[in-house]
């Protein structure tokens, strides 16, 4: 099955429109997302939130600046509690999950001779799947105290559930050394579902995003070959 919007907001899913218009066709009893995973099974996932912090001023002409108050050097305590933060890392049916918390956009500014007067800092938290979106959210809250923060995209993580007999088949079949798995995937959307779900594919999941991001043609090869005889 192939779908699309997989890596924007969690509304905008074509997997989560398939469990609206099509719940039939996921009926199963276990699922393979083919994420990068570098051949090997990765349990679970983590989830992810994206929020706004917001700082305001008050806008001036940049040649009277004392007239004004920058909303931008306002978001300055904003970006040192990031540059501080220190991860949570946790570890569930011996997987270690490492959560992050980062800057990912901002913005702000009118024009090159004007003193801004609303900055923008969107973050992004990806938690282990120990929490649900209560913790997220309040661990933000905490993080971000005396800040306007505002929640803008949610998507709950899911439990390794390798311990599934359908799993540890295919996690033999297959001759995986299991890995959680750094990032959300759809594996969430089938363990709502009830149904059980790990990641499996080519690809190093660590080029993601980057500009080095490939997958070789024998690794493609590689894995089709493992689920084939999974399969048979």
């Amino acid at each position: 099955m192939f779908y699309d919007c997989e890596e924007v907001e969690a509304d905008r899913s074509g997997l989560g429109r398939l469990v609206r218009n099509h719940p039939d066709w996921l009926a199963a009893d276990f699922a393979v997302l083919m994420e990068p995973s570098s051949g090997q099974v990765e349990g679970g996932c983590q989830g992810t939130m994206r929020a706004t912090v917001t700082t305001t001023g008050h806008r001036a002409h940049s040649a009277r600046s004392w007239l004004g108050e920058n909303a931008i050097h306002r978001a300055a305590p904003v970006l040192q509690r990031l540059a501080d933060y220190r991860a949570r890392l946790v570890e569930i049916d011996g997987l270690e999950y490492h959560e992050g918390l980062n800057a990912v956009r901002i913005e702000g500014g009118v024009a090159g001779n004007v003193i801004p007067d609303v900055c923008t800092v969107t973050v992004n938290f990806r938690f282990a799947p120990d929490r649900d979106r209560k913790s997220a959210e309040e661990h933000l809250q905490e993080v971000f105290a005396g800040f306007d923060v505002l929640v803008t995209d949610f998507a709950l993580g899911a439990l390794p559930g390798l311990s599934h007999p359908a799993a540890a088949a295919f996690i033999a079949a297959t001759g995986s050394t299991p890995h959680p798995k750094f990032g959300w995937t759809d594996v969430a959307r089938f363990s709502e579902l009830g149904v059980p779900a790990v990641n499996y594919g080519p690809g190093d999941p660590n080029l993601a995003h980057t500009r080095e991001e490939h997958c070789s043609l024998a690794a493609v090869a590689e894995c089709e070959q493992r689920i084939r005889d999974w399969l048979s």
